[in-house]
């Protein structure tokens, strides 16, 4: 298969690119663009056939529910049985990086291989103007997990998405850099009495605890399910990811053959392969595409600094570097 690829301007998206896009869409083919947070892999929500091509383009296991990117409320509406803290988060925050899971309307009708099997799904509304006005388009919801192999890190430029998508996927939208770096955070408003955070992401926790004036509750294993990305080895590189906390011991001894990630700078001699981030955010934004930088070096390990801020993308990004760094 040949990939058709082309560069966008990411404000003013050019019509004939989003049409182009939309058309293979709605043929039934994938199509990869960029949102706020990583590059998705797209294809129609409500074609079968199309939603399976995803999953043979990514490798990905068939009980991994995908996420359908919304361009309105109205598109929600007829998807999900909606409730009142559900309409809260939306008008306070969306388009943002904010996954809703809810019950799935009896009368949508989503394939069960959109959503893993499940009696519920999962949609969000992407703040990315070439992703929104691609929505739009397409005159349907579009499902899109990040556009890599299956495990590997998410990517955050188009050519991390060329690299693992080439040959396999009918057109990239060449976007630029997404913003957040990081999936979008991924909250259970089936009951409204109990709001469960199975994703930590884009949107810190405590600003949506500050909406909805309660905590968000730690989910058990059957209801993470209902989440992709919480059940699969995720984000890792083809190097080993070791964990430093500051002020302790390096992990590694051969610093020579180490590449490092993180915001304070270990000041070790012959440490020569690093990348230092100015704060969490930019930590965030620059963790998978340093993965992948320091998969091009002759380097045998990753160290990736601990972020112990109980705030802000903190909690995220401790969660992609635990999955990461798991074997």
């Amino acid at each position: 298969m040949t990939t058709i690829t082309a560069k966008i301007n990411k404000w003013n998206p050019e019509p004939e690119i989003i049409s182009m896009a939309s058309e293979i869409l709605r043929s039934g083919g994938l199509v990869a663009f960029p949102t706020e947070t990583v590059y998705g892999l797209g294809a129609d929500a409500l074609n079968v056939e199309a939603v399976k091509k995803i999953y043979e383009a990514k490798g990905r296991p068939s009980d991994n529910p995908l996420i359908l990117h919304l361009s309105s409320y109205e598109q929600a509406e007829g998807l999900v049985i909606m409730n009142d803290v559900a309409k809260k988060l939306i008008k306070n925050f969306w388009p943002a990086p904010l996954t809703l899971v809810l019950n799935v309307n009896p009368s949508a009708k989503i394939p069960l291989r959109t959503r893993g099997g499940l009696d519920t799904v999962a949609i969000r509304m992407p703040d990315n103007p070439v992703a929104l006005s691609l929505i739009d388009a397409a005159k349907t919801p579009i499902a899109a997990p990040s556009a890599n192999l299956s495990g590997r890190p998410s990517p955050t430029d188009f050519q991390s998405v060329f690299n693992d998508m080439n040959g396999k996927i009918e057109m990239i939208i060449d976007g630029g850099e997404t913003e957040a770096g990081i999936e979008s955070t991924v909250i259970d408003v089936t009951n409204p009495e109990k709001i469960l955070m199975l994703r930590p992401g884009g949107m810190p926790r405590e600003i949506i605890e500050g909406v909805l004036e309660k905590e968000l509750e730690i989910p058990d294993a059957l209801s993470k399910k209902r989440s992709p990305g919480t059940r699969y080895r995720h984000y890792a590189p083809n190097i080993p990811v070791k964990i430093w906390q500051y002020e302790k011991n390096f992990p590694v001894d051969d610093v020579k053959n180490c590449g490092y990630l993180g915001i304070n700078d270990p000041e070790i001699k012959n440490l020569n392969h690093k990348i230092i981030f100015d704060d969490v955010k930019n930590y965030a934004h620059g963790l998978f595409s340093g993965f992948r930088k320091f998969e091009t070096e002759k380097i045998s390990y990753i160290v990736v600094e601990w972020p112990e801020d109980d705030f802000g993308l903190s909690e995220g990004l401790r969660d992609r570097i635990l999955r990461a760094s798991s074997k």
